[in-house]
């Protein structure tokens, strides 16, 4: 039943954070300190899931080869401006290639 708390909760926060949004008045939206906050926000939140992603297992912290090595591999791809796409299959080729070769 807890899981079922918890699943509503988040769902009525959701749905008050975008109600919020709807009612806030235009002068705060237009405020520079909420609009840069609003276009670091998105980058943040993503950087902190491909950090978990990418260095946690389980609930553990764990430095694995193949997901480091896909990581650099995504992070090169992006300073050489390639296509999102490119981004994601050059990452994971790689990671799939060195968990292939048992690395």
């Amino acid at each position: 039943m807890n899981v079922w708390i918890a699943v509503i909760a988040t769902g009525l926060g959701c749905y008050g954070l975008k109600l919020a949004g709807l009612v806030v008045p235009q002068r705060v939206l237009d405020d520079p300190r909420v609009r840069r906050f609003s276009e670091l926000v998105p980058v943040a939140l993503l950087t902190a899931l491909v950090v978990v992603q990418v260095l946690a297992s389980g609930r553990t912290l764990e430095l694995n080869a193949p997901r480091l090595a896909g990581l650099a591999a995504a992070v090169a791809a992006l300073l050489l401006r390639a296509p999102f796409l490119v981004v994601l299959l050059s990452a994971a080729v790689l990671t799939a290639g060195l968990r292939f070769l048992g690395v």
